[in-house]
């Protein structure tokens, strides 16, 4: 098989000490040196941004190790969502196909390899619309790879068709969910609230480019590919991220194999028993989270009662 490699896209904001990690990570990836990386450094909200802000620049221009290096430094601040949306507008005028990071995902030794397979792979099927490359711990194994409906954001990689589908317009991709009753196949079957962060985008208490997405592919029908062991780890809970608290915290808990994974052609449908083991894993996470949330108010109750 001969192997397209494509660009990767990767996303930087006011994290210094975590771009370092994520570009050092990519620099030891097998296949970096014939991989062009782009970079979108997005600009300061004030001036108490502005030494991290440029303190991220001075790293990202001076990383080596690739096929070739460009950066575009905005002048302003226009946030997470919009950069990443603007930039890929920009990347497709020109080009075919793209992997796409963000500075706090730390992948798998093979994650270009997997990715530029899966790309070359399906790049024809007009049915799928993604490859990604994280994958949740479920308690149970998971096929090799599996297909699920929508699009995902943690490591990922599309092609110019993919990306034309994305509509930035929350409030019509949520009446046209509920329109169609598939509000709760969205939701996994009310286990996660992606519904609910659609409806925040609407009212502006949020900006999840990345819900749009998955609600763009959703409606399409449109079919993303994921591998049975996750290639990407999530270092950004520390609250330092813009959309942070968005992050499913055991997300975080993956285990890098580090060993090459021979991408093979499927049968181009929605996996049902992975979609149960997500389903489970929201369920069992979500659950978690609540009892802990209730344990640290408890907590700061007894606080303020012997204080």
């Amino acid at each position: 098989m001969n192997i397209f490699f494509a660009p990767v896209i990767l996303f930087v904001y006011n994290r210094p000490k975590h771009t370092a990690k994520v570009l050092k990570n990519l620099k030891n990836n097998y296949l970096a040196k014939k991989t062009e990386l782009l970079i979108f450094s997005d600009g300061p909200k004030n001036k108490e941004d502005f030494l991290q802000v440029k303190e991220v620049r001075n790293i990202i221009n001076k990383i080596k190790g690739f096929k070739s290096l460009t950066v575009y430094e905005r002048l302003k601040n226009i946030g997470l969502s919009n950069n990443i949306v603007l930039g890929l507008n920009q990347f497709f005028k020109k080009n075919k196909s793209a992997i796409i990071l963000e500075d706090d995902l730390i992948v798998d030794k093979y994650f270009l390899y997997y990715m530029n397979c899966g790309l070359t792979i399906y790049k024809n099927e007009k049915k799928v619309i993604s490859i990604h490359g994280y994958s949740y711990p479920t308690k149970d194994r998971t096929p090799n790879f599996f297909f699920l409906k929508g699009a995902d954001c943690w490591g990922w990689a599309t092609w110019k068709r993919g990306w034309n589908i994305y509509n930035s317009n929350s409030n019509y991709l949520f009446e046209k969910l509920k329109k169609k009753n598939l509000l709760k196949k969205f939701d996994f079957e009310n286990s996660y609230p992606y519904s609910r962060i659609l409806r925040d985008n609407i009212k502006k208490k949020n900006i999840s480019w990345a819900t749009n997405w998955y609600a763009s592919a959703f409606l399409k029908n449109k079919l993303t590919l994921y591998p049975g062991r996750s290639l990407v780890k999530n270092i950004g809970t520390d609250g330092s991220g813009t959309n942070f608290g968005n992050v499913n915290y055991f997300s975080t808990k993956a285990k890098l194999l580090n060993r090459k994974i021979e991408v093979k052609k499927i049968k181009i449908e929605e996996c049902a028993t992975s979609r149960n083991q997500f389903i489970l894993f929201f369920n069992e996470s979500q659950s978690y989270v609540s009892k802990f949330v209730n344990y640290l108010r408890k907590v700061k109750i007894d606080f303020f009662k012997k204080n």
